[in-house]
């Protein structure tokens, strides 16, 4: 008969048998890790575009992506925007998944709606352009006439800090934002007058069309308040705002405006008939300053512009309707955007 302290002991040696294969066992087993924690592996950059649909060229989204993997990115987060959303939330969710850069992909639509939402996080933006105007591609230079130099610039340009205008509209409880230029009177007409389908036929001509058949409007009546500065009331056409002073075609409406000087630059245009338009032209084309009472200049930091009815507006090229009440104040410095390195020669504003 065995002896009970010898089954014990065997007893004893299996159950430490056991578990010294367990813990073996769990030593060698790899550690499940969440998928969010895992990542890919894949340290390159990445880049989202925020695409609008309407705007976009058929191959766009393979000519974009051929060019980030050349330099050495991960494929783009492509995001396209929609009439209910366009741009606000797939901005948000490429900040979420943590992106390099935002390449805005549309017209000047587009690119507002993104910038609105980079504003401040110092994300930086590129500008991939595809609309008519493409007022802030062609301020700092953005190539126009190639999607993939388009997108090299927004990979690979350096970083420039820019100016955001903020604009709340009569008595909204949000403001919106601007980046070239805010406009009440003639300037919106145009733009609220220009049809698509013209645009999609003869692009920036366009608006010369549409502009000639407004000329023909009447002045309104005006109180434009400038920081801390008495009111002045004024006969208008328009008035315009900007954070920068170029027109398409090169035209420059307000030669001191800067899109990183922390002003806002500021003409009332007041011609009457068509001598009146003659002398403004000539004071666009010569971009002098002073020198004809239908033209007059200031540069603040905050603006209201109130009218005595309502008059047609725009932001960036983009008419938002008619209102009564602009009020506007600069915020220096608050968007990151991708530049040209160098800048081309006939760039505008190359900082």
């Amino acid at each position: 008969m065995v002896p009970e302290w010898v089954l014990i002991a065997l007893v004893v040696l299996a159950v430490l048998l056991a578990a010294v294969a367990l813990v073996v066992a769990l030593t060698r087993r790899p550690v499940a890790v969440p998928a969010e924690a895992a990542g890919t592996g894949d340290d390159r950059q990445r880049a989202a575009v925020i695409a609008n649909p309407t705007k976009v060229a058929p191959g766009t989204r393979a000519e974009v992506t051929l060019v980030c993997v050349d330099l050495g990115w991960r494929e783009p987060l492509w995001l396209e925007t929609t009439v209910d959303d366009p741009g606000t939330g797939q901005t948000e969710e490429a900040l979420r998944q943590g992106v390099d850069v935002v390449l805005a992909c549309g017209g000047d639509g587009t690119v507002r709606t993104v910038a609105e939402v980079l504003a401040g996080t110092g994300t930086p933006m590129g500008l991939l352009p595809a609309g008519t105007g493409n007022l802030l591609a062609r301020t700092i230079g953005t190539p126009l006439n190639g999607i993939a130099a388009a997108t090299r610039v927004a990979l690979s340009g350096n970083d420039r800090k820019i100016d955001v205008g903020r604009i709340r509209v009569d008595d909204e409880d949000h403001d919106r934002v601007f980046l070239v230029m805010a406009g009440m009177g003639f300037d919106a007409a145009i733009m609220q007058n220009t049809p698509e389908a013209l645009k999609g036929r003869v692009g920036p001509l366009a608006y010369v069309i549409s502009g000639l058949r407004a000329m023909r409007g009447r002045r309104t009546r005006v109180r434009l308040s400038f920081d801390d500065g008495p009111a002045l009331d004024r006969q208008t056409r328009t008035v315009v705002v900007g954070n920068s002073g170029t027109l398409l075609g090169g035209l420059v409406l307000m030669p001191e405006a800067h899109i990183d000087d922390g002003e806002l630059d500021i003409v009332n245009l007041a011609p009457k008939g068509i001598p009146g338009w003659i002398a403004v032209a000539g004071r666009v084309i010569t971009r002098r300053r002073r020198g004809h009472a239908r033209v007059e200049h200031w540069q603040a930091r905050s603006i209201l512009v109130e009218a005595e009815s309502p008059q047609p507006s725009q932001l960036d090229g983009d008419p938002i309707g008619d209102v009564r009440k602009l009020d506007i104040r600069v915020e220096p410095g608050n968007l990151v955007v991708r530049v040209p390195v160098p800048p081309p020669s006939d760039t505008p504003d190359p900082g």
